[in-house]
């Protein structure tokens, strides 16, 4: 099927990579679908002529990742509109769920750019950027930090440096989530077919800009809390909306409900390329298993006595670095278990 070239499927994000998944058997009984936005046991999908709610489920219901969300692509029957099965992403943005340790949340698939979205306020933090970074890189996502509230603060333009030394290369975009004509600078990361996706606390204006890049407002927007600065849950579910900006009619963008906790897991060379100035210096460490605290020989302690390593990045690299590690292996833990539950 890599001779497709269908319009209404391009326009949808269709390529190569999963047509070269779908035979021309298949498509006499298949449509290829995508998922616009996923309710409780069904989901919303969108194909060659055809939109409509179909039901969540899958022949053999296996682990969290063997079930559909925003942005996959399905094969469904044509008779009885089911699924028949999840074609193979390019890209998976997930998470532990908060609260429970087994289980996981999909939050957006087959994404291009992520755009990590905070503001010119309280919420601008920067050990919760590298997080989203992590997140970005582990999955091979380009990431996009688009700081909202321009107008908001005398100091946006420090806010912006900031941003910029947490990696080298990395975009970093400061708008008015409400004026189209700042938004615009996001244009041409949204340019036809491609998707991007929003992540980032509640207040800092995700809903605005949708909004403004979707050229409407069906999304309720509310007012951040003077006490705390934080605000509330607008968007409660994850759905892919047209972009009213980008070349040749623009590509499509998931809005996510904002993230209060962001636990990494499975993301050891997420960790290693946004910490790679840390990682660079701890080659040099004595011992390979070096802890860095008290190790003879310690390049990483020598680098913060030095001046070379800023200790409040090491700090959150070994944060981060533990976390993973924990998660990962209570990830390994489910994974085995259904496993388990498989082969019974």
């Amino acid at each position: 099927m890599t001779d497709l070239v269908d319009p209404v499927l391009a326009q949808l994000g269709w390529r190569s990579f999963f047509s070269a998944q779908v035979s021309a058997e298949q498509l006499d009984s298949c449509w290829p679908v995508r998922v616009l936005s996923v309710h409780r046991g069904r989901v919303t999908v969108a194909g060659q002529g055809f939109e409509d709610s179909v039901p969540s489920g899958l022949p053999a219901q296996g682990g969290a990742e063997d079930r559909p969300t925003v942005g996959d692509w399905l094969l469904i029957d044509r008779d009885t509109r089911s699924i028949v099965r999840i074609l193979d992403r390019t890209s998976l943005v997930k998470r532990p769920s908060p609260g429970d340790d087994r289980r996981v949340q999909l939050v957006a698939a087959n994404i291009d750019t992520l755009f990590i979205v905070t503001s010119c306020d309280r919420d601008f933090n920067v050990a919760r950027l590298e997080r989203y970074l992590v997140l970005a890189r582990e999955v091979r996502v380009r990431p996009v930090i688009v700081i909202t509230k321009a107008d908001m603060s005398p100091t946006a333009g420090e806010l912006v440096t900031a941003a910029r030394a947490l990696q080298s290369g990395l975009p970093v975009e400061l708008i008015d989530g409400r004026d189209p004509t700042s938004a615009a600078r996001l244009a041409h990361y949204c340019a036809f077919g491609q998707t991007v996706a929003l992540v980032g606390s509640s207040g800092v204006g995700k809903s605005t800009l949708v909004n403004t890049l979707t050229g409407s407002d069906s999304i309720a927007t509310q007012a951040v809390r003077e006490d705390d600065g934080k605000g509330r849950h607008t968007t409660t579910v994850r759905e892919m909306h047209r972009l009213a900006i980008g070349a040749d009619g623009g590509g499509w963008l998931v809005d996510t409900p904002g993230m209060r906790e962001l636990q990494m897991s499975e993301v050891t060379s997420g960790v290693t390329e946004v910490f790679d100035d840390v990682t660079a210096v701890a080659l040099a460490c004595r011992f390979a298993n070096c802890t860095h605290v008290d190790e003879p020989g310690c390049a990483i302690r020598t680098a913060m006595t030095e001046g070379s390593l800023d200790a409040a990045r090491v700090q959150r690299w070994r944060k981060l670095a533990q976390e993973d590690a924990e998660n990962s292996g209570t990830a390994a833990v489910r994974r085995a278990r259904i496993g388990n539950r498989r082969r019974r």
